[in-house]
């Protein structure tokens, strides 16, 4: 291990706001998942006077770079995209949904790295403002790369910022000022490796640890989490991948005690095991996102699991494709089934669809957002030939209304 690649780990305390919520069970967290997955609409209110065209869901298109949050209507049942237009003007370099309520997160750029709540208003897909915070960075530039929801808490990776930070979401789901900060050092062999950069943070399936896929630092940090204070400290070894992996996801098998981890720089998954008494990861296993013909720069960038666990998905921007890998279901490793092209340049990000029979895949050097579907019995994806157009394309988040 080299010397110059380590963690240095600050926590910054606050008290919690006044008026907190409690942290929902996780029995209720899964149930709420389960729904998801099984495609229950957690909005189910209708208003009068609702026709069939508001059985759609809504999309929300973040665009990199660039001041805008756009919306679309998606029919599921017609495989049907159409644009709504923008809804808000901010930043938006990652989004997710509050687990329950009509809130939408959105992470932004600027100085320090910001996130912000929206409240959705579910019929038209308008977006109100309702709070924002600044996520503790301290440079001219911050990037949030990355937020997850657990459950009470929005856990924030500050990509430019070297930082992770636990910001408290209240009852109305709107958010406070971080009430943790944990700070990190580290640098790896490539050039764009120059420094800590936090890519991915989640929490393990007990939520007392909080692990954090570092790509500037080659580690996945493994922290302390208190969910009653919402504090972050420092916890046991990381896991170490090769040098110049560059570790940017982790995605958990519903099993509890095996993380996959994305490497953007390797082009390649790791077969992790996690070891709840210890905070431990372990590598069992490896598989390339590439051709071995393959001889261009290797960027990896997105991971997830289908909605029945039953297959891998990850996204390769240097080949611009979709790779598809069913997973053993004794032994929780990926083999592959499908490489696909990604249908345009640069697949940032996807996202599956509740139903789990479609993929919306962020096209960000084609500026799109691109359709495919998910065949459940073999898990391949077939391109929709539908797609709408976003200015540099980088994520898609989902409502059911």
């Amino acid at each position: 291990m080299s010397d110059s690649i380590g963690i240095r780990a600050t926590a910054v305390l606050r008290e919690p706001p006044i008026g907190s919520p409690r942290r929902m069970s996780r029995r209720r967290v899964l149930g709420t998942l389960a729904a998801m997955a099984a495609g229950v609409p957690l909005f189910g209110c209708s208003p009068a006077g609702r026709g069939p065209a508001d059985t759609t869901d809504l999309l929300y298109l973040g665009s990199w770079g660039r001041s805008e949050i756009r919306a679309a209507a998606f029919d599921p049942a017609a495989g049907a995209l159409t644009s709504i237009g923008v809804v808000a003007q901010a930043s938006s370099s990652w989004s997710t949904m509050h687990p329950s309520l009509p809130i939408l997160y959105v992470a932004g750029g600027g100085a320090g790295g910001s996130v912000t709540a929206y409240r959705i208003d579910p019929p038209t897909g308008r977006l109100t403002r309702i709070g924002a915070t600044m996520t503790g960075g301290v440079g001219a530039v911050g990037t949030v790369s990355y937020i997850s929801v657990d459950p009470a808490t929005l856990l924030v990776a500050n990509y430019a910022d070297h930082l992770v930070a636990a910001v408290p979401i209240d009852p109305d789901g709107g958010i406070g000022a971080p009430a943790s900060i944990m700070r990190f050092a580290g640098s790896g062999p490539n050039k764009r490796q120059d420094s800590s950069h936090p890519h991915c943070v989640v929490t393990d399936p007990s939520g007392k640890y909080v692990l954090v896929a570092d790509f500037g630092a080659d580690r996945v940090f493994v922290q302390r989490f208190d969910p009653a204070t919402r504090t972050l400290s420092e916890g046991p070894s990381p896991y170490v991948p090769a040098p110049g992996s560059g570790p940017r996801r982790l995605v958990w098998h519903p099993d509890g005690r095996t993380v996959y981890l994305l490497n953007e720089l390797a082009a390649d998954i790791e077969t992790l095991t996690w070891d709840s008494g210890t905070g431990s990861l372990t590598r069992r296993h490896t598989v390339s996102t590439e051709t071995a013909a393959f001889a261009g720069t290797r960027s990896a960038a997105e991971l997830a699991l289908g909605t029945d666990a039953r297959y891998l998905y990850a996204s390769d921007r240097g080949e611009n494709t979709l790779v598809v890998y069913s997973i053993d279901p004794h032994t929780s490793l990926p083999t592959l089934v499908q490489r696909v092209p990604c249908g345009g340049i640069l697949p940032w990000s996807f996202t599956i669809h509740r139903g789990g029979r479609w993929m919306f895949v962020a096209n960000q050097g084609s500026g799109a957002v691109t359709l495919f579907g998910i065949d459940p019995g073999s898990g391949r994806l077939a391109a929709a030939g539908r797609s709408l157009a976003v200015p540099a394309a980088d994520g898609v988040v989902c409502l059911a209304r």
